[in-house]
């Protein structure tokens, strides 16, 4: 089958080559019949253009870049499909790049390569420390670029959830119940929000006379949830409660607790930390901190879209996070088998309330 070109389109359309290039990059004095002529003729004979050619012949692309860690893990792959989303809405691509290590090298090709095929932004969704952060930024002017997993020390744009608030609001809800005995699992030492939420749980229990019963780091999986969970339920005494750095180590948590015949609430409350679309049908379902990661996903689209003007001051905006409570805590030492089925059939009373007033 023969490769349209763009000589073929002109020839159909009855204008020269370099009209037809004109009109594919958007350009100026064409006239708007000649542009519908050739636009038309485009359509009839099924032309594509040939974006790799327009970008050498140094045109942008119309795409942003997305550099982040593994896509296996549900936090940053919630982020990336609302950034694909968002950026189709707006009609631009994606051009996603993975990072298995966030070493230096790693990610300084990474972003060579994204800037290579001239991305008009980048979003690094990749845990940094401050100067990897600012070296990065540096690569990579004069593209905006926008930074998801650093600490607000960092002299660079980010967009960031509110550690400390998620951090206290996962305490105060256990101390509120009565529990004491808190054990923490908190999440890889590299990660920059897996320390600031550590740091913050400390800080809270500190600051009512308390310390951890028991301390174990996972890595974000759920595996690793559940081979620490073994040791921190092995505590003697053991936790009244465990608070958990991340849901996918909560939902490991949930297992070990069940093999050991231990029941969520009823002897120990967990709390996780995200709210990933699937721990409201963890079982039981799991109290949570959410962070809004489609929301952080579509505001970074529109910030890098808005390409913000060279001199202007370094943009650090933090969203809320906020508590979900559903059936993974309750009240230290009550029984409260018959008051946990009341409670599930009162949200199932709201919400079949809803559905009637839809």
């Amino acid at each position: 089958m023969k490769t349209i070109t763009l000589y073929d389109v002109a020839r159909y359309a009855g204008v020269s080559y370099q009209t037809v290039s004109r009109v594919i990059n958007e350009a100026a004095h064409v006239s708007a019949r000649t542009r519908e002529k050739v636009l038309a003729a485009m359509a009839e004979l099924h032309y594509v253009p040939n974006r790799g050619a327009q970008q050498l012949a140094g045109k942008r692309s119309p795409a942003l870049g997305l550099l982040t860690t593994d896509l296996a893990l549900h936090a940053p792959s919630q982020i990336a499909a609302a950034v694909k989303s968002r950026a189709g809405k707006a009609a631009t691509n994606v051009i996603i790049s993975m990072l298995e290590q966030h070493d230096d090298a790693s990610c300084s090709a990474a972003l060579q390569e994204l800037l290579a095929q001239r991305v008009a932004g980048v979003l690094v969704n990749v845990p940094l420390e401050d100067a990897q952060a600012e070296q990065l930024a540096a690569q990579a002017q004069p593209t905006p670029v926008l930074f998801l997993d650093v600490s607000d020390t960092a002299k660079v744009n980010q967009l960031v959830f509110d550690a400390g608030l998620g951090a206290r609001l996962g305490v105060e809800h256990l101390l509120a119940q009565g529990h004491r005995r808190i054990a923490l699992l908190g999440g890889p030492s590299s990660s920059v929000s897996a320390r600031a939420r550590f740091t913050g749980w400390l800080a809270v229990l500190q600051q009512v006379g308390l310390t951890p019963c028991a301390i174990a780091q996972g890595d974000w999986s759920a595996a690793s949830g559940y081979e620490k969970a073994h040791a921190l339920l092995a505590s003697n005494p053991p936790p009244q409660a465990i608070l958990v750095a991340n849901d996918q180590m909560a939902l490991g948590v949930l297992r070990a607790c069940a093999e050991k015949g231990i029941a969520v609430p009823e002897q120990i409350s967990v709390v996780g930390y995200d709210d990933t679309a699937d721990s409201a049908w963890f079982s039981p379902p799991l109290t949570t901190v959410r962070q809004a990661f489609k929301e952080a996903g579509e505001r970074s689209v529109d910030w890098l879209l808005q390409a913000p003007h060279e001199g202007e001051g370094l943009s650090k905006i933090r969203l809320p996070v906020t508590l979900v409570e559903r059936f993974s805590t309750a009240p230290a030492g009550q029984k409260i088998i018959g008051s946990t089925l009341a409670r599930r059939l009162s949200e199932l009373a709201q919400q079949v309330a809803r559905l009637d007033r839809q």
